[in-house]
């Protein structure tokens, strides 16, 4: 589902006539994402975040083309977070941290009402590379997932035709929907994900 609405957008990302107005922008990003949780199916091993959330930093370029008080936005942003665990083996406990390094792809679509900008659209998120394992377990890798398919939503604000200020909520489809979803007779298949609220500053050029 989430591949048709990402076409569907890219179309309308294309149609927009030459005329429609595009801007140029970098941005930075601060995102308080929930900690992931792992339920290994070993009973040596134990795994328990240190805090339900943290804060990682985002940054990344965006295009915005507006026709008519509405507009796309896609976005490139590179995301870092980092995670402690305290991890208790059929050894001695320790504190483990994991960093998770990924490539954030929203595709939004939004309006203006009057100084406020309103948006949302699906977002793509990409994992570079691997974080550090929490076991030597090797099946513990495959408890990550190299995409996740998610959607974000929230409100902006323009400021001197220049500065961009952004507040969002990021989330998962299958923690909204459950583990699938039925349209037309036909059964999609949802992922799961962190949760996050971001706030973000750009420049427009």
């Amino acid at each position: 589902m989430m591949k048709k609405i990402f076409i569907i957008l890219v179309i309308a990302f294309i149609s927009f006539p030459a005329f429609s107005q595009v801007r140029f922008g970098l941005k930075v990003a601060a995102a308080t994402t929930t900690t992931p949780t792992y339920n290994p199916s070993t009973g040596t091993n134990n795994f328990e975040a240190v805090k339900n959330s943290d804060w990682g930093l985002q940054g990344g370029a965006f295009l915005r083309i507006s026709l008519a008080g509405l507009y796309i936005e896609p976005e490139l942003l590179f995301a870092s977070n980092s995670y402690d665990y305290n991890v208790t083996t059929a050894t001695v406990p320790q504190v483990l941290t994991q960093k998770f390094n990924r490539l954030s792809i929203p595709l939004l679509l939004g309006f203006k009402l009057g100084p406020l900008r309103l948006n949302a659209g699906p977002a793509a998120s990409i994992q570079i590379g691997s974080p550090k394992s929490l076991t030597n377990d090797p099946n513990f890798d495959k408890l990550y997932k190299s995409a996740i398919f998610g959607y974000q939503a929230g409100i902006g604000i323009d400021l001197l035709k220049t500065l961009t200020l952004d507040a969002r909520y990021a989330g998962s489809l299958g923690e909204k929907f459950g583990d699938s979803v039925t349209i037309g007779g036909q059964s999609y298949k949802l992922d799961y994900g962190q949760s996050s609220f971001i706030l973000s500053v750009g420049l427009m050029f």
